[in-house]
């Protein structure tokens, strides 16, 4: 296969998967590995036909994002108890979030990290409560210390002693020194609720943080799944006017109206997402470059379009830093790796 359009076909549209060949049963589920979105492809084919081969993968795969669900939702309420007696709003993240939740993007989803965003004053109280609660550093070196506390949206990442799961602590939403300067204090200002005491952000706001993630800030790694966690979110809470009109305000808030409206032009063009035309905006001529990256995946599961990987490799770079401090960040590290830095 030259791309994965066959897996984003597969997932907008489950019942394409009847007329596949043996050759595109294979491509659609490496594909789907290498992508980490076997689970969510797992779900979609729910009561479809599938060679008994192929129904072993997905099979595996459900019991597979099953367990990693039960695991995240552990770790969720091991973070709730460490976190309860600050009295702080702590808000969930990504897919513990959706899990947590119930939405239909924590279907299946591959989780990893526990993500978290708590406002930045209580920052050194949430630390020492997640420190005395078993977790530890993974970068206890100073210069990454610094880096962290000095210039990103999170501390340094730690994990727990026992159970090995990490957490990230997140005060906003992108790095400080990003182009784009997200409002932590509205997004905190806007969460919702959950049962256990514990919060999500609200909807549309759960799209200005996976636009913001997928867009705004890295080099489009992973960014199929990231893109399907968009579409997910828009078909389950965009039904209403009032939905689309207060996404495209947060986004004038928040400063990623270019961002959002390409991520919906993206999901409708990948995923054939029914959106806002409004809030999507007329179609871009670059578009077509971020539309090829998402889907630079071939039947083997390997990543193509090396040229094109590197320059939004270059392109995460320059969004992240401006130059003379991406410069001096690139030259610090690789003393370290030569020798002491002094």
């Amino acid at each position: 296969m030259r791309d994965a359009r066959l897996l984003a076909s597969v997932l907008a549209q489950p019942a394409k998967a009847l007329s596949l060949g043996t050759e595109e049963w294979t491509a659609l589920l490496t594909m789907a590995h290498a992508e980490r979105l076997s689970g969510s492809l797992a779900h979609r084919l729910k009561g479809i036909a599938v060679p008994d081969v192929a129904q072993r993968f997905l099979d595996r795969a459900i019991l597979t994002a099953e367990q990693g669900r039960r695991e995240a939702l552990w770790e969720v309420e091991m973070a709730r108890r460490a976190l309860a007696p600050l009295g702080v709003p702590v808000i969930l993240l990504k897919g513990s979030a959706f899990v947590a939740a119930g939405l239909d993007a924590g279907q299946g989803r591959q989780i990893g990290d526990l993500d978290i965003l708590v406002p930045k004053a209580d920052l050194p109280g949430v630390e020492r409560a997640v420190l005395d609660a078993g977790w530890a550093w993974l970068k206890p070196d100073p210069y990454d210390d610094y880096y962290y506390r000095t210039w990103m949206h999170e501390l340094p990442p730690m994990a727990h002693s026992e159970r090995g799961r990490m957490i990230d602590i997140h005060h906003t939403i992108l790095p400080l020194t990003a182009r784009v300067r997200p409002d932590a204090a509205a997004l905190i200002a806007d969460r919702a609720a959950l049962e256990n005491g514990l919060f999500t952000l609200s909807p549309p706001d759960m799209v200005i943080h996976a636009v913001a993630h997928l867009l705004a800030d890295g080099d489009l790694a992973g960014g199929l799944r990231n893109l399907w966690d968009i579409d997910r979110l828009v078909r389950e809470h965009g039904t209403t006017k009032a939905y689309w009109q207060t996404l495209k305000d947060h986004a004038a808030l928040h400063g990623l109206q270019q961002h959002v409206a390409r991520a919906l032009r993206l999901c409708h063009h990948v995923f054939e997402t029914p959106v806002d035309a409004d809030v999507a905006g007329e179609p871009r001529r670059a578009d077509v470059l971020f539309a090829g990256l998402l889907l630079a995946r071939n039947g083997w599961g390997r990543q193509v379009r090396g040229p094109l990987r590197m320059a939004f490799y270059v392109r995460s770079h320059w969004l992240r830093m401006p130059p003379l401090m991406l410069a001096r960040h690139l030259w610090t590290k690789w003393r370290k790796r030569a020798g002491p830095v002094k």
